[in-house]
């Protein structure tokens, strides 16, 4: 499976290290960040290990030289642990005047203490890149037929097969793209994302900044979370959904620094609305969406497996809306783009909008499948597309429906409107 993580990582980080004498990848644990980075590295620094820290954070306060004189590109791992380095990696690439010098690798950000201790930022010598789980396909489970970066071109007719089924989807939901997860049998491959909600409330979550947060109320919280994936849910509808499904609640100011902590390890990765010149004078929202970096996560938290899915399509579409919104935000950035939501005072909303860096942007509708599914989603695109002003912004690249159960990938005759299974999607 390794091929299809180094297609879109390994591309994007060999173009970063040409253009910069750092480049820091950040993400959650686990999804795969050493791994992508040990692929180009010449040598290697794991401050991981409690006795490779600590003699390198000596070495470097005697001799920074010393320190990183590594053949380049010189990885080094979780480089928060020692927030000293930051400084010390800025002064050796003005020194040397070279690009591609450094890979740092990061599971979380520094503390506050650590925060302190980073004099300047990284702006002219690092780059940064977001690594997040698989997408179905880096993992193989996608068969690509459909490029993302093709439907920016608005290709007249395109027909691709489909070979996943809807429990193939809910499986992968709850599985994940955790690559210790691909390729292991069903059970021991599901168990991979309970592992990792239980390290996150009873260690990562108190390691990120030395503050002791009690397990359970982070489990409470992360069940809310889960249960308002997809929405602009404020701290203090958090806080009512805790109320009315747990016996005690938390603040809401205890809630916003819990959040902070999960966002600080890439648990968390809201999505930022997206402000199109509108013909109109509507009023656009501007809250972030709640979303985990990856559907497992709130399953986990949740407790669900995919029969639980199954048994409720209203669930299951609103995971699997974060299992196309981890995959697209993926594909985005190997185009130079994000991926935002839109919605406006009149409900008006759109799932998914890519905005690439030259302007171009597409329109997309999530939905689980059926033709009166995608038609809802197909009135939601030209509404939106009606209402912005293309005088003042280019019209849309392309508008798609994406879909989990669409036996192809084809174009609608009638409108132009892209219907894309996951299942065929790439970069």
């Amino acid at each position: 499976m390794d091929i299809y993580r180094r297609r879109i990582m390994d591309g994007m980080l060999a173009k970063k290290l040409q253009s910069k004498g750092a480049v820091l990848i950040e993400g959650p644990k686990w999804c795969g960040k050493t791994t992508t980075a040990e692929e180009i590295a010449a040598s290697k620094v794991m401050l991981a290990r409690t006795d490779v820290k600590e003699h390198f954070k000596s070495l470097l306060e005697i001799d920074m030289d010393a320190a990183l004189s590594g053949d380049t590109p010189m990885l080094i791992d979780e480089w928060q642990t020692v927030p000293k380095l930051w400084d010390a990696v800025r002064y050796t690439i003005d020194s040397r005047r070279k690009m591609g010098q450094f890979i740092l690798t990061g599971s979380a950000v520094p503390d506050k203490d650590g925060e302190k201790e980073i004099k300047h930022s990284g702006a002219g010598r690092f780059a940064w890149l977001m690594m997040r789980p698989m997408t179905l396909f880096e993992s193989g489970e996608s068969n690509g037929s459909v490029s993302l970066r093709h439907l920016f071109t608005a290709p007249e007719k395109i027909l691709e097969k489909n070979e996943l089924s809807l429990q193939d989807i809910a499986f992968l939901i709850c599985r994940g793209g955790w690559p210790m997860a691909i390729g292991l049998p069903e059970d021991a491959a599901l168990e991979q994302a309970f592992d990792y909600y239980d390290a996150v409330t009873k260690e990562d979550i108190t390691k990120v900044d030395g503050v002791k947060r009690a397990s359970e109320r982070v489990r409470r919280l992360m069940r809310a979370y889960a249960r308002h994936q997809g929405t602009q849910a404020s701290i203090a509808t958090l806080k009512e959904d805790l109320s009315h499904n747990d016996t005690q609640t938390l603040s809401e100011d205890t809630i916003n620094s819990y959040l902070e902590a999960l966002r600080k390890i890439f648990v968390v990765e809201d999505m930022p609305a997206w402000n199109p010149n509108l013909r109109s004078k509507t009023a656009i929202r501007t809250a972030d969406t709640r979303f985990f970096v990856d559907p497992s996560i709130a399953t986990a938290a949740l407790g669900l497996g995919p029969a639980d899915l199954l048994d409720d399509l209203n669930t299951m579409g609103l995971f699997f809306e974060t299992m196309c919104v981890r995959d697209l935000r993926v594909f985005a950035e190997a185009l130079n783009g994000k991926v935002y939501h839109y919605r406006d005072k009149n409900k008006l909303e759109c799932d998914a909008v890519v905005h690439l860096r030259n302007g171009q942007y597409g329109l997309i509708e999530i939905k689980l499948g059926g033709e009166s599914l995608i038609n809802k989603g197909v009135e939601t695109l030209n509404t939106l597309t009606e209402q912005i002003d293309t005088t003042h912004m280019k019209a849309p690249a392309f508008k798609m429906i994406l879909t989990a159960t669409s036996e192809h990938a084809y174009r609608r005759p009638e409108d132009g409107i892209y219907v894309v299974p996951i299942g065929t999607l790439k970069d």
